[in-house]
């Protein structure tokens, strides 16, 4: 699932004009080790809500990929 995530989230890295990241961890702090501002992560909404059919900000901000992934649908 961290895969699916990683492509997603360089999708949205690459949109902002940023690098993609080679790996992605759990602990990865959204803004501060991966650099995603306000526009960026509405645009992470918007694909994981298309791929996984979850609203990861529904509840309030997240702010690692483990929050990210602790609320995605097991596969």
């Amino acid at each position: 699932m961290i895969d699916n995530l990683k492509k997603i989230i360089n999708i949205v890295l690459e949109n902002s004009a940023m690098k993609p990241v080679s790996a992605l961890l759990p602990e990865h702090h959204l803004r501060n080790d991966l650099g995603l501002e306000s526009l960026a992560l509405a645009e992470l909404t918007v694909r994981v809500e298309e791929c996984y059919g979850v609203d990861v900000f529904e509840d309030g901000i997240v702010d690692t990929v483990q929050e990210i992934l602790d609320k995605l649908p097991r596969e």
